[in-house]
């Protein structure tokens, strides 16, 4: 009987471990599920014949290396500063890893002991990344086996709150990980178009966006990630003249978070004094000149937003203006905004999510150009299996039963942009009724 080793079973994890226990009565595997908390992992495992609750304290050397070593294969759902920790320890006792995080300079530097030992890192195996390198590959590789040349192309993924359950100004609840929306986009983007690079900064970012629809779905705004341009070479498309990644978000998000930006509430390097003893609205005041009159009307005019329009309510609506208590302790301000927005965005019982995602392809075979749209809707069955857990998890569980069964037999460091891993990935996510809809212009 193979061993699969899954290490976490937080939120993005529910979809992955349903499915695996459901391929282990197919395939005969033991399924080890690990976490610091024995709950989540019997709600998720569900006393299943083929499946392993363990309580795992990853700190614990000793007790994560046994459990590494006893496996075929290890599944990390862990953040993803601890992926390269687990992937050492999988290179020296020769086990196969998989992660849906971006490969990091650590990860990277372990590619040549990896494939000396045999085995596979396989990284970006989730959904952005990971279906979007797998979707976008299957295009570019077909539109080059037809003699094409590339003139652009974009991509945009959104981790969103379904029409039907969107109910706040935002048009957005958390379906992932909350630090990581609150700290997103910090940096610079770096993308092409139309052969000029271009890089904005963050307190630029959210004002630079690009109206994106999706048809049958609806209309969106798209922001650039930090580093479109990376992706040239791991796409074959080295000198395409435009290229850009980004996020989506419901129109009129990027405006009010564009609101925290310019205060300085996501900022995560510094701790705010006497935080504990703070309300939300002498946080909010910390962060505004002094003066004379309401503090909504100082904050409005200090950056340059309507003091009665849209962006306001948006700000009005989560209670930064409130006597509700910070209540953290040496908090960083993005901690302390996170905090209010974990109340607030909040899936409420019945609430359903929704992935959209989009590429758009320019290219040219035998003179004649063509534009491509490739979009992607999922929506979720309920607040346990998102539409998030469902494009994070399966493709993993897919790419790993593949591992598994020896079908997919490349070693090192890899991300899913070969045939070999893409091909059998998208058929079986179709059949899951995960499929893109292509239109051509």
């Amino acid at each position: 009987m193979k061993k699969v080793l899954i290490l976490g079973a937080g939120r993005s994890a529910s979809s992955l471990i349903q499915y695996l226990l459901k391929a282990a009565e197919q395939h005969e595997y033991e399924i080890t599920v690990a976490d610091a908390s024995l709950e989540p992992v019997k709600q998720k495992t569900q006393n299943h014949k083929n499946a392993r609750p363990v309580a795992l304290d990853i700190n614990d050397a000793i007790h994560t290396k046994q459990e590494i070593e006893r496996a075929d294969i290890v599944i990390s759902m862990l953040p993803a500063m601890l992926h390269p920790q687990i992937a050492k320890m999988c290179v020296a006792l020769k086990k196969s890893m998989v992660t849906a995080s971006y490969v990091s300079p650590e990860m990277k530097e372990l590619d040549a002991e990896a494939r000396k030992a045999g085995i596979i890192l396989m990284n970006e195996c989730g959904l952005d990344p990971g279906i979007d390198h797998a979707s976008a590959m299957k295009v570019i590789d077909h539109v080059y086996a037809a003699g094409g040349k590339f003139l652009g192309f974009k991509s945009y993924t959104g981790g969103l709150i379904a029409p039907e359950s969107n109910d706040n100004p935002w048009g957005y609840k958390f379906t992932w990980n909350p630090r990581n929306v609150v700290l997103a986009g910090q940096g610079t983007a770096k993308y092409i178009e139309n052969g000029t690079y271009a890089y904005i900064p963050y307190h630029k970012l959210f004002s630079r966006i690009e109206k994106i629809h999706v048809e049958g779905t609806g209309d969106f705004e798209g922001y650039a990630n930090r580093d479109s341009l990376s992706y040239r070479p791991l796409y074959g498309i080295d000198n395409i003249p435009t290229m850009i990644r980004g996020t989506l978000r419901m129109p009129g998000y990027c405006d009010g978070w564009n609101a925290f930006v310019q205060l300085g509430m996501t900022d995560d390097t510094y701790h705010v004094e006497n935080s504990e003893k703070m309300t939300y609205a002498q946080f909010t005041e910390s962060f505004i000149p002094s003066g004379k009159g309401d503090m909504k009307d100082r904050l409005a005019k200090y950056i340059g937003i309507p003091a009665k329009g849209n962006v306001m309510e948006m700000l009005d609506w989560l209670g930064i203006f409130g006597d509700k208590p910070v209540t953290l302790k040496d908090a960083t301000p993005a901690q302390i905004l996170q905090n209010l927005l974990e109340e607030k965005w909040k899936l409420k019982e019945g609430d359903i999510d929704m992935i959209a995602m989009q590429h758009q392809f320019e290219y040219e075979i035998d003179n004649k150009k063509h534009r491509l749209f490739s979009s992607l809707v999922v929506k979720g069955d309920d607040a346990t299996y998102t539409a998030m857990a469902k494009t994070v998890g399966l493709p993993i569980g897919i790419i790993t039963k593949h591992i598994l069964n020896g079908d997919i037999k490349l070693q090192g460091v890899c991300i899913p942009t070969v045939k070999e891993i893409y091909t059998p990935l998208l058929h079986e996510l179709e059949s899951m009724g995960i499929k893109f809809v292509e239109k051509e212009v």
